[in-house]
């Protein structure tokens, strides 16, 4: 059996906790939740500071990151499906650009003194 995916997020912040908790009880055995608070630094994986700006989602060597990680991370539920418009090329612009303004925005006001 392959080795599951995992996906990094903020555990110390309200709505990612809310989200992943949400996650949690319908993903697949193939998908685990990493609290990067939690994690063991390593060679593999991208520092803590990058991790924060932004969910990542590691997929054996290759990594997906911000509103495709998101996406990806639901299609691990039997609700996936419901997360796929936002993929589309109409939408993803605006899709991705507002993830952007939030993971930026709420990295600002929890981690004002990170930089």
């Amino acid at each position: 059996m392959n080795k599951p995916d995992t996906l990094y997020y903020d555990g110390t912040c309200p709505l990612c906790r809310r989200e992943m908790a949400h996650l949690a009880r319908l993903k697949s055995n193939q998908l685990v939740l990493q609290d990067i608070h939690e994690l063991e630094p390593d060679a593999q994986t991208p520092d803590r500071h990058t991790l924060l700006r932004s969910l990542h989602l590691r997929r054996g060597d290759s990594w997906t990151v911000g509103l495709d990680a998101n996406i990806a991370a639901w299609q691990y539920t039997r609700i996936g499906v419901l997360w796929r418009w936002l993929s589309w090329p109409i939408v993803k612009p605006a899709a991705a650009w507002l993830y952007q303004f939030w993971a930026k925005r709420r990295f600002a006001n929890r981690y004002p003194n990170y930089d």
